[in-house]
């Protein structure tokens, strides 16, 4: 093994894939403008029809209630609501969202409530809709308040204190610090994100390094130098390595500045609460020292990735062939990360050996600031090891000529 030569044949694909086109934009631009244009553009258009739906008066059908004036004039007289006329279809009415909700009012409502019963209010909407679920909060909080005047009218009519009804309050208080918290919330998150721009990142370099250059000839001119094969095979996998980690650093840098940004801009960055008692939640924050292990933790796994991404394109006859063989393995590493992100997966000796699920698991505690140093070393050791035989596994594939000048 020839360190001068590996790192000329490293300079050279990197001289070329500057050089591609396609490299720069899979590599430089996607990450860097696609992500906030995404982030900004689904944020904005979130935010802007929320905030519509929201604005709009809701329509609510009013069914029975005949003999309950009361309730009826109330909700009529509230300004959130635009009562319609009711018909017999209103299920169908709100399936086909032409009505937000429909409160049918029992029979004999006000005599119940007069009697001390407890009669049933219920409401119908449409469940997943956002609308119809905005107008079914609307009237729960209505109804809400107005059993709340109802006990109120009732306590004072027999001369009792109100307390009665609340006899005691109930406050929460986090106890975690801000750097759990947010580890808890984006710690299975940005692991996910991390595995799969790796995977991306080195995709394409792979494929246009081994099938792409079988397809435009320049393979044998590079067998034909007196390079070593295992120097030539090291040289490409360090420039689909080092496209792996690119990617990865540009995205998750402009992903993070996104979120900050757009956190800002679309209402989510005033966070000022100190997590004590009632007020503000607590502003979610990342510990960067559990970054930083998440980068070095990544590492072995961008080299495994690398390799085998380098392995399977030598087997394709053309860039496209090496498209339909590499597409599948996409599905294959979602999987395993998903399964990291699944309530009621921990982190154990079980999970520690299986490959990218214990990435997702250990980055997540690492973000919460928890340092589970055995696991830590026994995940990076074991991916380690997946990564050097990858990487054999590819030299050992770029060695037969039964592969590389596969018929």
């Amino acid at each position: 093994m020839n360190w001068n030569a590996i790192c000329t044949v490293y300079f050279k694909e990197l001289k070329d894939s500057l050089r591609d086109k396609r490299t720069l934009i899979t590599t430089i631009v996607i990450p860097t403008l696609v992500i906030p244009a995404m982030m900004f553009g689904a944020g904005f258009v979130m935010k802007k029809i929320i905030t519509k739906a929201k604005s709009e008066t809701t329509t609510v059908m009013i069914v029975g209630g005949e003999d309950s004036p009361k309730l009826v004039e109330s909700l009529k007289a509230d300004e959130e609501f635009r009562v319609v006329e009711t018909t017999e279809d209103f299920k169908s009415q709100i399936s086909d969202k032409k009505v937000r909700v429909a409160v049918n009012i029992p029979e004999g409502f006000d005599a119940a409530l007069a009697k001390g019963e407890t009669p049933t209010v219920t409401i119908f909407h449409y469940q997943g809709e956002m609308k119809s679920g905005i107008g079914r909060g609307q009237v729960n909080s209505f109804l809400n308040d107005y059993r709340s005047g109802v006990v109120e009218e009732s306590f004072k009519a027999r001369g009792l204190p109100m307390s009665l009804a609340k006899p005691f309050e109930v406050e929460s208080q986090n106890v975690a610090p801000p750097e759990k918290v947010g580890g808890n919330a984006v710690g299975g998150f940005v692991p996910y994100i991390i595995v799969i721009l790796c995977f991306t990142g080195a995709m394409y370099p792979a494929m246009d390094l081994t099938a792409g250059e079988k397809e435009r000839g320049t393979m044998e001119t590079l067998l034909c130098s007196p390079l070593n094969r295992v120097n030539i095979v090291l040289g490409k996998f360090l420039m689909t390595f080092t496209a792996s980690m690119a990617t990865m650093v540009l995205s998750l840098t402009t992903l993070g500045l996104s979120a900050m940004i757009a956190g800002k801009l679309l209402g989510g960055g005033s966070g000022g609460g100190t997590g004590g008692s009632g007020g503000g939640a607590p502003m979610m924050l990342i510990d960067p020292l559990g970054l930083v292990g998440v980068f070095a933790m990544i590492l072995p796994v961008a080299v495994l990735f690398s390799a085998l991404l380098l392995t399977i394109s030598l087997f394709a006859k053309s860039f496209k062939e090496a498209q339909s063989y590499v597409s599948p393995g996409m599905i294959l590493i979602i999987m395993p990360a998903v399964i990291g992100m699944l309530p009621g997966i921990d982190l154990n000796m079980k999970t520690a050996f299986i490959p990218i699920t214990n990435l997702s698991l250990v980055c997540k505690e690492m973000l919460s600031g928890v340092w589970n140093w055995d696991y830590i070393a026994i995940i990076f050791t074991s991916s380690g090891c997946y990564a050097a035989i990858a990487l054999w596994l590819c030299v050992k594939m770029f060695n037969r000529e039964d592969v590389i000048f596969r018929a």
